[in-house]
């Protein structure tokens, strides 16, 4: 047999080669640098993927008790829905924005596709329309890990710890109004208190938008035209679509409509001729205003950001620095019809990590005790006595290494005259 790159002769006879290699050598040598390899890239997490280490944990763990126990004094009922389910319940009337953000995998018992939750706004919904089949407004909140396919932003988290509440079952801006509050409550309680409001009315620009009678891909240029505020580059667009001259005009200010209160009557004169679902916005807009008089809103009428599932009033607060929403909410009446009960709903979310990067915190001073190796029974009582009080007590393991200073503890248990007592450091 000719000589052949692919093969090599080895005891009389030709063997298969990889990569100019025998097999045999080419598996020991990948399993010899597979294993290097391993050992290196072992404690190396997937971008956007974090660890939390003692201090950032205990930081997080005060914030989430906090939180939540302010949730609570505001009639806010804890629920914890599942991490993973059939996509078609978690992407429900979610629009593709989700659908992209959202990991998905196939359930090795069914078939079906599953997905991991990158939101968990339509699982509360789930759970008010399908379990609690309430009649009466409902106060849910909840606090989890979600998963997202890309970070939100450069540099950004796809594993966000997202906290939240939802109100359902009420229509009116007075719901919007508590759950605006309630969010701005809750960047105060975290020592959050820079922050700037934004505000605004998805039917604003979607009902001027639909008035155009635009197709979808002229929709979406739009859409991306309008959240940039490029004026000329929206005149050009909807000259080129031949849409109605005080629709234009209408599109074309609207994205200038943005400020304090004043703005809400000065859009009442420049989008006079607009559908009455613009007049109804504005409308719910002024009387958020009137129930919040103690808070600085900004309000922008061009909103058009956040998941396609929102239906009316949207909010967002910001702080200086930080690019991104530190917290969103706004009103969404359609996601549980798709669970048997149409309910009104509006809420907010926040990522936990978030806000407990940008609050002040320092680690109260804690007593730690540290027990000698013993089977004394009576030093087993004082550790029980201690810990039973909510103090923290390391015991002694036999022959280890560091004592009670090494391992930050500032008193210790001592024998004196038979009696077990504590000692400072």
């Amino acid at each position: 047999m000719a000589a052949n790159p692919d093969f090599y002769h080895r005891n009389g006879r030709w063997q298969p080669a990889y990569n100019g290699l025998p097999q045999y050598d080419f598996w020991n040598f990948a399993f010899i640098f597979g294993a290097l390899m391993n050992y290196q890239d072992r404690w190396l997490l997937p971008a956007g993927i974090t660890e939390i280490l003692p201090y950032d944990a205990a930081k997080l763990e005060q914030h989430r008790r906090q939180i939540l126990d302010f949730f609570k004094t505001w009639g806010y009922e804890l629920v914890i829905p599942p991490m993973i389910e059939y996509v078609e319940s978690l992407l429900v009337d979610t629009g593709r924005n989700l659908d992209l953000q959202t990991f998905k995998l196939t359930d090795q018992l069914t078939g079906r596709m599953m997905g991991v939750r990158a939101d968990m706004t339509p699982q509360v919904a789930r759970i008010d329309a399908h379990h609690l089949k309430r009649d009466t407004p409902s106060r849910l909140c909840y606090l989890g890990a979600v998963l997202h396919t890309r970070p939100n932003s450069f540099a950004g988290s796809r594993a966000p710890i997202q906290v939240g509440a939802e109100l359902y079952g009420y229509e009116d801006v007075a719901s919007d109004a508590e759950i605006l509050s309630l969010m701005l409550e809750t960047l105060r309680l975290v020592d959050i208190h820079d922050f700037h409001v934004d505000v605004g009315h998805v039917q604003i620009y979607q009902s001027l938008r639909e008035a155009a009678n635009l197709d979808q891909d002229q929709q979406n240029q739009l859409t991306k035209a309008v959240k940039r505020k490029a004026q000329a580059e929206i005149k050009q667009l909807l000259t080129e679509w031949n849409v109605d001259a005080d629709l234009q005009t209408m599109l074309v200010e609207l994205v200038e409509l943005n400020g304090d209160q004043s703005v809400l009557e000065e859009a009442r004169k420049v989008l006079a001729k607009a559908p009455q679902a613009v007049h109804t916005a504005l409308d719910d807009l002024n009387r958020l205003r009137e129930q919040l008089p103690e808070e600085t809103l900004h309000f922008d009428l061009a909103e058009a950001r956040g998941y396609s599932y929102h239906t009316g009033i949207v909010f967002a607060a910001y702080v200086a620095k930080h690019g991104d929403a530190i917290a969103k909410g706004g009103r969404y009446d359609n996601l549980g019809k798709a669970f048997g009960k149409d309910r009104p709903a509006t809420g907010f979310s926040t990522n936990l990590a978030t806000l407990a990067s940008l609050a002040s915190f320092e680690e109260p001073f804690i007593n730690k005790y540290f027990a000698p190796a013993s089977q004394d029974p009576a030093l087993k009582r004082e550790i029980k006595i201690l810990r039973s009080a909510g103090e923290i007590v390391m015991t002694e393991l036999p022959n280890q290494q560091g004592d009670a200073k090494a391992l930050g503890c500032t008193h210790t248990f001592q024998l004196i005259d038979g009696q077990w007592s504590i000692v400072p450091l």
